[in-house]
Order: structure tokens, then C-alpha cells, then sequence
């Protein structure tokens, strides 16, 4: 069975219509294929890198010490097949808790690696996902700044394809919840299809 690693960003848990998103992806997919493992950054207790972090990751890696423990979810991140973010639209881009965790894993060595001829992604999956709620309708605009740095993650650490499911509009009718509903209904579609 291959992984599917969601990363939910969803700090309103159950009240969370991106959480909604998240649940109907992972009901959409073919149990007798996949196992899901879930990250909460925020349950983690993941930390932004500092001075002294970056320092401490530096010396693991002139040691060559991608075993240790400290980068156990970079390691997980580049083993996934799938990899899902399940973040809102929050400030144009998306909950700091998301970046925080982009930090953790990008580990030269594990999750991508320096060449002569640039930078190449070592992880070898299928698909990185994006799930997300938007107040108002600004995907594929510049105000979308999550869904292109997202884009981009798909491409820097080599995942073979990007897909975004996004319920817009929801804080500009009365009644969001049939453009929720049809964002669930394409979020199973997108897991029954990989």
C-alpha cells in the first residue's frame, strides 16, 4: 500500500470548510491502495527555523545525519505518493502553520538536492494537492499567492503532477454551502482518480 500524507492546516478542526474538503478527498480514495497519515503542524508543535535551528540543521548535514530524528518528516514528506495540503485561504496565501511545516521539510538531501545544472526534487510521488476555501474568487489571480507557491513546491521537490480543488465565493452569497458541496464532490473525484 502506498501513502497518502495529508497535511491539515485546518485550525477550526470540525468547523473547518476546508476540513470538509480534506475528509471528502480521503473518502474518495481506494482504501485497498492507499493508507493516510495525518500532520497537524499546530499539534506538532512544529517551530518556524531560527538562527539556532538552521545552525543545529546545518551541522546534521555537513555530518551527513539524514537518519536523525530531526528530520523524520522530511523523510516522510518524500516517501508519500500523494501528499495533500488541506490549508484555507488566509492573507492571500494560506495559515503560517503551512510554511512553518514547508520549512521542516525541505532538507537538502531528503526532499530535493543541488546540481550543476540547478535544483532537482527527490521525491518521487505521484501528486501534490492543494484543498482550499476562499472567502471571495481570486484563484488564478496575483492575489492568490498559496496556489503558485504551492505550484511551484510541486515542481522544486519533483511530485509528477499539482492539483487544486478550491471552494470559492463562500463570504459572498448567503448560502455557501452548495459551492462547498460541489468542491467536496471534486475533491473524491480527484482521489478516486489517482
Amino acid at each position: 500500500m502506498k501513502e497518502v500524507l495529508l497535511v491539515d492546516c485546518c485550525v477550526r478542526r470540525e468547523e473547518s470548510r476546508t476540513a470538509r474538503l480534506a475528509r471528502a478527498f480521503v473518502k474518495g480514495l481506494d482504501e485497498t491502495r492507499y493508507t493516510v497519515s495525518v500532520i497537524r503542524p499546530d499539534e506538532e508543535r512544529m517551530n518556524p527555523l531560527t538562527g539556532d535551528s538552521l545552525r543545529e540543521r546545518d551541522r546534521l548535514l555537513a555530518e551527513g545525519a539524514l537518519s536523525r530524528p530531526r528530520f523524520d518528516y522530511a523523510r516522510q514528506f518524500a516517501g508519500a505518493e500523494i501528499v495533500v495540503f488541506a490549508a484555507p485561504f488566509w492573507d492571500m496565501s494560506f495559515p503560517a502553520l503551512l510554511k512553518i511545516y514547508v520549512e521542516n521539510i525541505s532538507v537538502e538531501g531528503i526532499t530535493f538536492r543541488t546540481t550543476e545544472s540547478g535544483l532537482e526534487g527527490l521525491c518521487g510521488g505521484k501528486m501534490l494537492v492543494l484543498l482550499t476555501t476562499r472567502g471571495g474568487y481570486y484563484g488564478g489571480t496575483d492575489m492568490d499567492q498559496g496556489g503558485s507557491y504551492i505550484h511551484a513546491l510541486q515542481k522544486f521537490y519533483g511530485f509528477g503532477g499539482y492539483a487544486c480543488v478550491a471552494a470559492e465565493g463562500l463570504d459572498m452569497t448567503p448560502d455557501p454551502e452548495p459551492l462547498v458541496a460541489a468542491a467536496e464532490k471534486q475533491a473524491r473525484a480527484l482521489a478516486a482518480s489517482l
